[in-house]
Parts: structure tokens; sequence; C-alpha cells
């Protein structure tokens, strides 16, 4: 059976496909892992969508305390580092800070800000408990080792972090940081009870490649689409990214909706045979279910980046991927038609049951 492009090419679309989706949405998920700190053991942590932070953390309900452990690379190598709390709203004013400043001497100091307004960042007592404050640096990051009371039942904690370049020798007080869309956007919502982050560019991020996979797996029939085993290679592309797609969410079992490739998986062992009577049928299903999911998986995405709101870089990056994609799939259709009606062409022109038209006998080529 001819196929539309060569199976080793398929193999290598499909497989490059799958391994960049996998790339883009575990990445973030497994780098806090690899992360272990001396007599320090924690239940949660996060790989924060800027400035190269980490969060680590263990939620004692009983007694209302947060343990956390916040890693980050200062701007500068003799910069600070931020961990604040807001219980009053998402910004900077109002925020309870932990900062910790790398001295000449490659030692860490530690100290409790009160940020009441932009211009007034001072050393001063936090309105909650803080106790077992410490920090160290190793190699270019600074890590912030701290326990605090939060309100009884609290579940969701609005925080923040920061970076900056170090402090003024004149005042005494700690440089400002930079403005960058990645300082200005190191805000988020921290569920103490189910391990997550609440934020826009991480959101989008995720959202954007989880979309992308399903219109990838329609690029992927497409170029399958002449082959007589294309089915296959589609619902396997799809079902090893599904699959692979669980493990970074193990930890995160709300939102492991990977799980679906798994039952894909098993159209193929009912799906009817080309000359099954059924097989109209399950045509009609198999591609209207296909182009449902694609129209549904990208209008989800938009959903989803109006709930986040980040910046409009993400917007723009998805649909510009959609365009990209869209028109790969309408050169590919065009492709496809072009290769049927050749061989439709073909068959009206070959001799039929070995005679030609003046009805006289011909020899078939080898192979036919």
């Amino acid at each position: 059976m001819a196929s539309l492009l060569p199976l080793t090419s398929i193999q290598t679309f499909s497989f490059l496909w799958v391994t960049t989706v996998l790339l883009i949405s575990p990445a973030q998920s497994l780098t806090c892992t690899s992360q272990t700190f001396a007599n320090k053991l924690y239940s949660y942590c996060l790989d924060l969508p800027t400035l190269n932070a980490y969060l680590h953390w263990n939620y004692d309900a009983a007694n209302s305390s947060l343990s956390v452990a916040f890693t980050a690379p200062p701007s500068k190598p003799d910069g600070w580092v931020s961990w604040a709390v807001n219980p009053t709203g998402t910004g900077m004013a109002g925020a309870q800070a932990l900062i910790a400043v790398k001295q000449p001497n490659d030692s860490v100091t530690v100290q409790t800000y009160k940020i009441n307004s932009y211009s007034s960042i001072v050393p001063s007592k936090l309105s909650f408990e803080v106790w077992n404050l410490s920090a160290h640096a190793q190699g270019a990051e600074i890590t912030i080792f701290a326990t605090v009371k939060v309100p009884e039942k609290t579940k969701k904690l609005n925080h923040l972090w920061q970076v900056g370049p170090g402090i003024n020798e004149g005042t005494g007080f700690i440089v400002k940081h930079d403005m960058s869309p990645a300082n200005l956007g190191s805000v988020g919502t921290l569920n103490l009870v189910a391990g997550t982050n609440t934020n826009g560019t991480a959101g989008a991020g995720d959202g954007g490649a989880s979309g992308s996979q399903s219109n990838g797996g329609g690029i992927i029939a497409l170029l399958l689409k002449e082959s007589s085993n294309y089915d296959v290679w589609d619902t396997s592309a799809e079902y090893s990214g599904g699959v692979m797609r669980i493990f970074p969410k193990v930890k995160l079992p709300e939102k492991a909706s990977s799980v679906n490739h798994v039952w894909q998986i098993f159209a193929l062992f009912i799906r009817p045979k080309k000359d099954h009577k059924y097989r109209f049928y399950w045509n009609i299903y198999h591609h209207g279910l296909g182009y449902a999911i694609i129209v549904l998986g990208i209008l989800n995405v938009f959903k989803g980046i109006n709930i986040l709101s980040p910046a409009q870089k993400w917007k723009s990056a998805y649909i510009i991927c959609i365009a990209v994609l869209g028109g790969i799939a309408l050169l590919l259709e065009v492709i496809t038609w072009i290769v049927v009606l050749r061989k439709k062409s073909r068959r009206s022109t070959k001799p039929y049951d070995g005679y030609n038209n003046n009805g006289q006998g011909s020899q078939r080529p080898l192979g036919f």
C-alpha cells in the first residue's frame, strides 16, 4: 500500500512531535525534585515560573505552620533574594518578606521586612510569628529556610518572590530589583494542601503544550492518511504522549487528566476492518470525534488563557502555533487529494483482468 510519505519520515515526524510536547510540558515539574537539603525533608516543591526560583514546603495544619525552603540566584553575585507572603493583597505593598543578602565574604544574612509601601523597605518585625530563620549560599544560588505561622485552616496564600542586585553601601538599604516582565510577574497563589501554584505564565505554558498535543496528533493523522496503518501510528503517538504526561502530575492528582489517553488505546482493538459492514460508521465516528477534539482543544486553551490573564505574548504565541499547524494541515490535505486523484486516474487507465482495449492479452509487470 502506497503512503503519502516514506514510513521512516512518518515515524521521524511522530517521534519528534511527541518528544517536543513532552519536553515543553513536564520540564517545569521535574527540576525541583532533584534538589535536596541536609537534614530537611519537604512534602511539596514547585519550580516557580520566573527568576529560576524554587519553593519547597511542609504545611502542618495542626499548629497552622508553614516550613519553607526558597531557592533562587540573585541578579548579581552579591545580590539578594526574597520570598514573601501578602495576607491582604497580591502585590508588593503589604507583603511580609524574608530577604537574604549575600555578603562580600560569601556569608549570607537574612532579615524580615514588613513592606508597607514601595518607598519604605527597611528591616522590621512581621505581623506573624517566624522561627527557624536561616539562609545559605551554594554556587550561584541562595536558599532561605524558615517556618512561619499562618491563620488557622488556611488553604491558599498569596506569595511573591524576587531577586535584586545588592545593598546600597551609602544607606545600607537593599537596591531595588529590575522592572523586567520576569520580576513584575513573580507573584502567585500557593495552594498549601494540593501543592500547586496558580500563575498565568505557568498555566499558559502548560495549557499551550497540552492544547498543541491534540492538534499535533491531527497533523500526524494527515501525514499517515494514505497509509494502511495510520490509525495505529496516530493513536500510539497520542497514547505515548498521554502516558508520559501522567508522571510529572502524579503529585498533582487533581490535574492528572492525561489518563484519558489510556482509554483511547482500546480503539485499536475494536476498529472494524476495511471490508467490514460497520467500517463506514466507524469512519464517521472516528473523524467526527477527532475534529471535535481538535476544535474543543483550541477553544479550551483560549478559555484558560482568558481566565489566567497572562502576558499578551502567550496568547499571540498560541495563535501563531495554531496558524502554522492549520497551514500545514491544509497543505497536507491538498497533497492527499492530489495523491488520491492520481491513484484513481491510474486505475481507470489500467488494463482490466490482463486484457487491453483490443481484447488482446497483456503481460503484467512483476509485482502487480
